[in-house]
């Protein structure tokens, strides 16, 4: 009687503990009775808020879902401008889930894999679209983020032009009339084009980088390197030329400065030559003889100043020798 009462306890505990789930904070619950959505009266499937709840043990299970806002990073790809130009942009966006019962049913029970897939292939859709729409220079100096900004309302809204559509606009397409038929067209209506097909809200996107491609950027280079090799060519061509003007005007003057030095030195030494003339016509007027006897001096001082190498052959009685014979009484 003692064990079946124990045991009875035990099975009170175990299915109390079995009808009892906690959502987390940062999560939402939907709770499938025999793989079944669990719904209210409208047919709507029923949400649990974070907290403590209950539902039927062994019978019901429960299935959570994130609901603070996700990251996804976005391979670099390449992208055409109205131009033709091609760029590199490499971008992020982020995502959550805003309807968690279109979102659990769209994306075959809240499958987070295949709803970033469609959200990644719309986004590039998008993203390519509005690229192709712009050229570079308005790309590259958007500063108020008009580029992002239309791409994440283009993703909630959905677009209505039919030759916009493509392979995942169909997918998405699809997955709403799934939600409209298990719903029985009770879910509020939607752009079956649009991200709020799957329940899910783009909060932001942003462009990390910008870039050329390899080879347009190597050209690139090469172009701004030939074109500052021909600059430094011109420049250096522009130097010598002046240079040269310089040098030419320098020994322009140059040859002035001399000439006029030259000048002014013959002037000079004409003005002296005729100085010491007139010095010498003075002093010969005064005293002939002394002017005579200089006269020979300087004579006798250029002959002899030869070291004695030379020999002068002149008669005793030359009068170039009167000055060096003894005086008469």
């Amino acid at each position: 009687m003692r064990n079946s009462f124990i045991v009875a306890i035990i099975a009170v505990l175990v299915v109390l503990y079995s009808s009892i789930f906690t959502v987390k904070e940062g999560e939402r619950g939907i709770v499938l009775r025999f793989s079944k959505v669990v719904r209210d009266a409208e047919n709507k499937p029923i949400i649990y808020e974070p907290g403590l709840h209950f539902k039927i043990p062994f019978v019901e299970t429960v299935k959570t879902l994130d609901a603070r806002i996700q990251t996804m990073d976005i391979k670099a790809d390449r992208f055409l401008t109205r131009e033709n130009k091609d760029l590199i942009v490499d971008s992020y966006l982020k995502w959550r889930i805003n309807d968690f019962s279109r979102y659990y049913l769209a994306t075959g029970n809240g499958d987070i894999n295949r709803a970033e897939v469609m959200l990644r292939r719309k986004f590039s859709d998008r993203l390519r679209s509005e690229i192709g729409r712009l050229d570079v220079r308005g790309i590259v100096t958007d500063s108020r983020g008009r580029l992002t900004t239309d791409v994440r309302d283009a993703l909630n809204r959905g677009t209505h032009e039919e030759d916009d559509a493509t392979d995942v606009d169909n997918a998405i397409a699809s997955a709403a009339a799934l939600v409209e038929k298990e719903t029985k067209g009770k879910q509020p209506a939607v752009n079956p084009n649009s991200m709020a097909a799957l329940g899910i809200e783009v909060v932001d996107v942003r462009i990390k980088q910008i870039n050329l491609p390899q080879e347009i950027s190597e050209a690139i280079y090469q172009r701004m390197r030939a074109d500052r090799e021909a600059e430094a060519r011109l420049l250096r061509s522009e130097g010598s030329e002046e240079a040269e003007k310089i040098r030419a005007a320098a020994d322009k003057t140059a040859t002035e400065i001399r000439a006029g030095a030259q000048s002014e030195a013959l002037v000079l030494r004409g003005e002296g030559d005729a100085e010491a003339t007139k010095l010498f016509a003075d002093a010969f007027n005064q005293d002939p003889e002394f002017y005579a006897f200089i006269r020979s001096l300087r004579a006798y001082e250029k002959s002899f100043k030869n070291n004695g190498n030379d020999v002068m052959v002149l008669s005793p009685d030359t009068d170039f020798f009167r000055y060096m014979k003894a005086p008469t009484k």
